[in-house]
């Protein structure tokens, strides 16, 4: 098994890589790649999408990779292939980025990227930090994951998602933010778990032993 780990300069793609290739060894998952080569992504079996920086200039990136993008949805859309969004990776699944201009996503999780407003104004935007995870709906994912278990942030934006059912996981930052969405092969992590030690990694294997 092949899991390509997209390079468009946008991600923390060291320390990413170095725990999927860590849990893909401690679970004969196969190999772990990060490539900006469209041909590999096209073969791949697994397709990690990282992302740091603004949503606009994210998308702007992975589109002017050649046949980046179009690899990268033929392989999520025509032929199924598990895909896992982290930070902005999950973001530019949505319908819509509101961040600076409106952009449009991959629309694979209907929804809107806005600025998170927490209740508190206490509270500071960036979210950053560590967070308990509230599981809205079971998934393979969870596999040994539960309410309360806390995983690493760092964003000023996040994702509301139109259909209830496709958010699977919140924190609370004086409201409701999303953590985790999917819908189908796709899923999205609005955290780093490259950065959120035993249950980061545990997410991580379970991504690459998930089978949809």
């Amino acid at each position: 098994m092949l899991t390509a780990i997209i390079d468009y300069e946008s991600g923390n793609l060291h320390s990413a890589h170095k725990a999927f290739e860590r849990m893909a060894r401690e679970g004969d998952a196969g190999k772990v790649v990060v490539t900006s080569d469209a041909d590999v992504v096209a073969r791949a079996d697994r397709i990690v999408l990282p992302g740091d920086g603004a949503f606009p200039a994210c998308m702007r990136a992975l589109k002017g990779r050649s046949g980046l993008y179009s690899a990268m949805v033929e392989a999520v859309e025509d032929r199924g292939r598990p895909f896992l969004g982290i930070c902005v990776g999950m973001q530019l699944m949505a319908t819509w980025g509101r961040e600076y201009d409106d952009t449009p996503g991959l629309d694979w999780i209907g929804g809107e990227v806005t600025r998170i407003t927490p209740a508190d104004p206490a509270l500071k935007v960036p979210h950053m930090g560590w967070n308990d995870l509230v599981i809205d709906h079971p998934h393979p994912v969870f596999d040994g994951i539960a309410t309360g278990d806390h995983t690493y942030f760092v964003h000023s934006y996040h994702m509301a998602v139109a259909d209830p059912a496709q958010r699977l996981a919140h924190v609370d930052y004086a409201g409701d933010v999303t953590a985790v969405v999917g819908r189908g092969t796709m899923l999205g992590f609005q955290f780093h778990p490259e950065k959120s030690q035993t249950t980061g990694l545990r997410l991580i294997a379970n991504f690459l032993a998930w089978s949809p």
